[in-house]
C-alpha cells in the first residue's frame, strides 16, 4: 500500500480533516523531496505539496503522488487558504516539528490544531524492500571504507588523522553525506561513549573505538568496532572485550519478530551485569536506523515496544571504564519471524593491530 494511503487510513480514528506534514524527513519519506523548505497537506482526496521558488524545477523532478504547488505569502496564511481550498476545519498537525511561535500564527488564522504523536514515524518504523536494500547499500559502502581505514591505524597516530582519512574514505565509497562524524576514541578516551576525535596519538595497549556510518539514496547506516594496539599486558582489555561481544551476541539472540524491545536490552545488560561491569553499561543497546540514524525503535530497559518484521536496528552494548578505556561492538539486524537478520558483516572478532 502507498505511504500516504497508509496515512490517510487514520485520519478518521485521528479526528481530523487533513494532515500537515513539516518534518523535512518526514517529506522526504512521503514525497521523495531531498530540499530544505517544503511542507505537504494530505486529506481523504487531496495530497499537496508546497515549497518555495527555490525549490520549483528540484521538486517536479523529485516528488512523486502529490500536487506541487510554489507558495507565495507567509506560510500560516498558505496553509490557512489550503484548508479552507481543501474544507479542512481540524488539521492534524506533527506536534514534534512546531514552534510555540508557529502554533499561534496558525491559530491566529483561525485553523483548529489537533498535535499528532509520531504520525509519520510510526510508517517509517517497518522498511519496505527498497528501503531494505538502500540501507543494505548504505553498510556495504561503510564496511569498505573501514577496511581501507585498517592499514592507517597505527601507534603514534592520532585521532583526528585517522577521522578525517576516514571520513574522505566514506565520502570515495559513495556516501554522499554522512549520518554523523566519525568517532574515533582511543586510550582513556574509548570510555566516553560518544567522545569526539582528539590530537591524542594511539598507543600500545590501546583500545580503540570506531564509530560510524554510512549512506545510500538517503538512508544510513550505524557501526561500531574496537580494534586493540599490541602491548605488553593487554589481558584486561581482551576480557573487556569478550564480555561486550558475548553480551551482544546473546542480545541479537533475542531479537525476532514478537519480543519486546526491552528483552533484547536486558538480555545483554543482564550479562554484563553478572561479569561485574554492570556500573559501566549506562546507555540502550539500540536504536532504528533509516532515513535517520537514530529513530524508533528504541531498544533499552524503557522501551515499551515490541519488535515487528522488518523493523532495522542497532545492537550496541559496551563497557566504559573511565581512566582506562572502553569497548563498543555495534551491528545492525533487520527482524524477522524467526530471528536477527545480520545487516553487517564484518568480523566480530577481536582485531589486534601489530605495533
Amino acid at each position: 500500500m502507498q505511504k500516504k494511503a497508509l496515512l490517510r487510513r487514520h485520519l478518521r480514528t485521528l479526528r481530523v480533516d487533513g494532515i500537515l506534514i513539516t518534518d523535512l524527513t518526514n517529506l522526504r519519506y512521503l514525497t521523495g523531496f531531498t530540499g530544505s523548505s517544503g511542507f505537504a497537506v494530505i486529506t481523504t482526496r487531496h495530497a499537496l505539496f508546497v515549497t518555495d521558488f527555490r525549490y520549483q524545477e528540484q521538486s517536479g523532478q523529485e516528488v512523486r503522488g502529490f500536487t506541487i504547488k510554489i507558495e507565495h505569502t507567509e506560510r500560516s496564511r498558505e496553509i490557512s487558504a489550503i484548508c479552507r481550498a481543501f474544507g479542512i476545519r481540524r488539521l492534524g498537525v506533527e506536534g514534534h516539528n512546531i514552534t510555540v511561535e508557529f502554533y499561534g500564527r496558525l491559530g491566529k488564522q483561525g485553523i483548529r490544531i489537533k498535535p499528532l504523536p509520531n504520525i509519520v514515524q510510526s510508517l517509517r518504523i517497518i522498511k519496505t524492500p527498497a528501503e531494505l536494500a538502500s540501507i543494505a547499500t548504505s553498510v556495504r559502502r561503510a564496511e569498505t571504507a573501514f577496511r581501507k581505514l585498517i592499514p592507517a591505524i597505527r601507534r603514534g597516530t592520532t585521532e583526528q588523522k585517522l577521522a578525517l582519512k576516514f571520513e574522505e574514505l566514506l565520502k570515495h565509497c559513495g556516501c554522499k553525506k554522512l549520518p554523523f562524524e566519525v568517532i574515533v576514541a582511543s586510550g582513556p578516551t574509548a570510555a566516553l561513549p560518544h567522545a569526539r576525535p582528539t590530537g591524542r596519538k594511539l598507543r600500545e595497549g590501546d583500545l580503540v573505538i570506531f564509530d560510524w556510518g554510512g549512506e545510500c539514496d538517503g538512508y544510513f547506516s550505524d557501526m561500531t568496532r574496537t580494534v586493540l594496539l599490541r602491548g605488553k599486558d593487554i589481558a584486561r582489555q581482551r576480557e573487556i572485550y569478550d564480555h561486550v561481544l558475548e553480551a551482544q551476541g546473546r542480545a541479537i539472540e533475542k531479537v525476532r519478530a514478537g519480543a519486546k524491545a526491552s528483552d533484547v536490552d536486558g538480555a545483554a545488560r543482564k550479562y554484563i551485569r553478572d561479569a561485574g561491569y554492570d556500573e559501566y553499561f549506562g546507555h540502550g543497546t539500540g536504536h532504528g536506523v533509516g532515513l535517520a540514524v537514530h529513530e524508533k525503535p528504541v531498544v533499552s530497559w524503557r522501551s515499551r515496544e515490541v519488535i515487528r518484521e522488518n523493523m532495522v536496528f542497532t545492537v550496541e552494548p559496551g563497557i566504559y571504564i573511565p581512566g582506562f578505556g572502553g569497548v563498543r561492538i555495534e551491528d545492525m539486524v533487520v527482524a524477522r519471524k524467526n530471528g536477527a537478520r545480520l545487516l553487517t558483516s564484518l568480523s566480530r572478532k577481536l582485531k589486534i593491530i601489530e605495533v
